[in-house]
């Protein structure tokens, strides 16, 4: 039998930039954040470089002619959504991009891509000044400090001056300016700051910093992403906040490929969210061995929980666990319900706070502490850390791991909480795999009855 087809629609987004043959910026970059982000990419390739994660060996400029059939060939087939534009090289190719921005009524966001990240220049010295027209022309522009400063004469070091320059942009022209934090001072905190300028005011992004050097591709991703949710139809601030999450996310976890530093994880939400079911249906199967297991004698006053992170979570809601917790009854341990994401608060929060010092670590389950439970834990096939919680600390459950797994070796099999739960200490067994939370758990419970 001929099966029926089944189109879909997605929003276009036309990429303007140059290629990366080592995969994690420019075209490349491009493309793939985008059709994560579930829009369909189109391309003109404005230059060709030859590079890796260590460097830029070559680049070579393709005729404007060239360029401008390429986009020729997008916008006559197909309706346009959104366009970015990445590495353009040469004041002629400026000029190009700038007189086909002005003739379309999608938005545009303008990455002024002018050195790597390795530090090799992208942009003829010639061509900087050429970029004051795309400005004017853009719905965002993206620079970081650096490129800040050739188009502004601000070399923003912190967030007052970050503000001007982006003001600054605004002012040529841009509807907004995202001037990004990368290389600026976070203050005390060392977070970094992304600073957002619009003719509405000013919006300020903050998120911890990641001790990495891997962001080939970063500029390129968010610039892209931000594309891809404005031609979903999402306003400004909005896509800038999807965006610098997305990158977060991406930059934490790099992808590790190559001699240099690596490149940021374009897809890395995308694959997150596909992990969802698969990780819930873990969780499910840790509590089904529970049950069946009855861990009743292990279960304390406030409830056993068991948490699961999806592969590259970041907050409690991208946790499953089980809602309203397992509890003893007369016939043994039993959950109240059913399992759910953002089901567990502190459950969640501890593991989130232990996958800080191993990424790996993805399921963890609450258990009562006693003696006899000691005991078994120090059995267990891993060091056993613990922390007494600071009353005066809203992190105290983040800060009180930090200081566990820094008194260990190597990652804990299990984390003692002596008091966050008011009088009632509480062990947190810690497994990168369903099966492993499993055998530690009943493990530690063979242990308990045998010494009953």
């Amino acid at each position: 039998m001929t099966r029926r087809e089944a189109p879909v629609s997605p929003p276009v987004v036309l990429a303007i930039a140059g290629s990366d043959s080592g995969g994690g910026a420019g075209i490349q970059a491009d493309l793939k954040t985008i059709e994560a982000g579930g829009a369909f990419g189109t391309t003109a390739v404005t230059s060709v470089t030859a590079q890796n994660t260590t460097g830029v060996e070559s680049t070579h400029v393709l005729p404007t002619a060239e360029i401008d059939a390429q986009c020729d060939a997008v916008v006559s087939d197909f309706d346009v959504a959104a366009v970015k534009t990445g590495m353009l090289a040469t004041a002629d190719v400026v000029e190009l991009v700038t007189d086909r921005v002005a003739e379309t009524a999608a938005p545009a966001v303008v990455d002024p891509v002018m050195v790597a990240a390795s530090g090799d220049r992208l942009l003829a010295s010639a061509a900087e000044s050429a970029y004051e027209d795309l400005v004017a022309e853009a719905t965002l522009v993206t620079p970081n400090a650096d490129e800040a400063a050739v188009l502004t004469g601000v070399d923003p070091d912190d967030e007052a001056e970050a503000r001007e320059a982006g003001e600054r942009l605004v002012e040529t022209g841009a509807d907004a300016a995202l001037v990004k934090g990368g290389h600026i001072d976070g203050g005390e905190s060392d977070d970094v700051v992304d600073v957002l300028v619009t003719g509405d005011g000013v919006e300020t992004f903050r998120h911890p910093r990641v001790d990495t050097d891997a962001t080939h591709g970063s500029g390129c991703t968010l610039s892209s992403a931000v594309a891809t949710r404005l031609a979903h139809g999402g306003d400004i601030e909005a896509a800038v906040a999807s965006g610098i999450d997305l990158l977060a996310r991406a930059v934490r976890y790099n992808l590790d490929v190559g001699e240099g530093p690596g490149a940021v994880h374009h897809a890395v939400e995308l694959r997150d969210r596909a992990a969802r079911d698969d990780t819930a249906e873990a969780v499910e199967g840790i509590v089904r061995a529970f049950v069946d297991g009855n861990v009743g004698p292990l279960v304390p006053e406030v409830g056993t929980n068991v948490a699961g992170a999806t592969p590259y979570a970041e907050r409690p809601d991208e946790t499953a666990a089980v809602e309203g917790r397992i509890t003893r009854t007369r016939s043994g341990a039993e959950p109240n319900r059913g399992v759910r994401f953002g089901a567990s608060t502190n459950v969640a929060r501890l593991l989130l706070a232990a996958r800080e010092h191993d990424p790996d670590l993805r399921f963890a389950a609450n258990l009562r502490y006693g003696d006899a439970v000691a005991a078994a834990l120090a059995d267990l096939d891993g060091p056993v850390a613990e922390f007494d919680p600071a009353d005066d600390r809203a992190d105290s459950v983040e800060w009180g791991v930090e200081t566990a797994f820094d008194a260990v070796e190597s990652t804990p099999a299990a984390v003692v909480d002596r008091g966050s739960y008011g009088s009632e200490p509480i062990a947190f067994v810690l497994a990168r795999a369903p099966d492993a939370l499993v055998d530690r758990t009943l493990a530690v419970l063979d242990a308990v009855e045998g010494g009953d």
